[in-house]
């Protein structure tokens, strides 16, 4: 099954950023600011998300927004005036940070996502500039700090076996009711860490749960998915959940995991925004 996938098997050049989302949980703080501008260290969290798809990479970045999210799209662009004052302040180092933001050779596309109707709605919304090839897609939210970049690591699983590639760590049994949870098996010709999907589970109760290898914010995704994506009802939060859409690829062989190499910090909660500021303030010196 593996080899007639392989067939269909093409280079991973887009990456689609879901950033529609309203940001509650930061509240008054995401008011006005898009909770993927928010800072670690010196950087928003976006940022992190397009250096590690750029490191893996890919050319164009999608990105998926809504209402009160044009910071993000400014965050990308030029800024020549400020470039300018820098340069001719000597600042030179700070003009290397601020150009970091926008690497030469990659491509940034916006697209709106009218309606808030979940993480799959929101891919299904990068459809026609994704086209017929496989993608990436990376949720801000889960600041991986890898070398290499997770992304990077699911791009080869992808070149090696065609699949859509899930990324996944194991979770306190107690955290089941907060992923999707795979069941597995041993995959032919894998590279540690990588396994087959047999089950796939949203949010299972801890007693309901096939395993504690929960996927979290990176995958590798075959354009498949936005045939299923087009047929998925809304789901849990009547939302339309991109993990059913996946699931229903899994009796084909299609979908597969790895478990990645890295430390995953959960910035969509206060808890996991400040271990990551702590973690990289550490890496620079900034904190004993």
């Amino acid at each position: 099954m593996t080899s007639s996938i392989l067939k269909n098997a093409g280079r991973v050049r887009k990456a689609v950023f879901p950033v529609a989302g309203s940001g509650t949980r930061f509240l008054p703080a995401t008011k006005a600011m898009p909770k993927e501008m928010l800072p670690v260290v010196d950087k928003p969290l976006i940022q992190y998300a397009v250096e590690e798809a750029a490191a893996a990479g890919i050319e164009m970045m999608i990105f998926v927004t809504g209402r009160n999210k044009r910071a993000i799209e400014d965050h990308f662009d030029r800024s020549p005036e400020l470039e300018m004052l820098l340069q001719a302040s000597g600042k030179q180092q700070l003009l290397d940070a601020l150009l970091t933001a926008t690497p030469k050779g990659i491509n940034f596309v916006f697209v709106r996502q009218p309606e808030p109707l979940g993480l799959g709605h929101a891919v299904l919304c990068a459809q026609p500039v994704v086209g017929d090839e496989p993608f990436a897609v990376i949720l801000a939210d889960d600041l991986i700090d890898a070398q290499p970049g997770v992304t990077a690591q699911l791009v080869q699983s992808y070149e090696r076996h065609g699949t859509s590639v899930l990324a996944v760590e194991d979770v306190p049994l107690e955290d089941t009711s907060k992923y999707g949870i795979v069941a597995t098996e041993a995959l032919p010709g894998a590279a540690a860490g990588e396994e087959r999907v047999t089950l796939f589970v949203e949010k299972p109760r801890p007693e309901d749960a096939p395993s504690t290898l929960a996927v979290v914010g990176r995958y590798v995704l075959r354009p498949e998915i936005f045939a299923e994506l087009a047929r998925t009802q809304r789901g849990r939060g009547n939302e339309i959940q991109l993990t059913d859409a996946i699931a229903r690829r899994v009796p084909m062989g299609e979908v597969t995991v790895h478990r990645f190499d890295g430390t995953r910090f959960d910035c969509g909660s206060k808890a996991g925004f400040l271990a990551a500021n702590m973690a990289l303030g550490r890496r620079q010196g900034l904190i004993d």
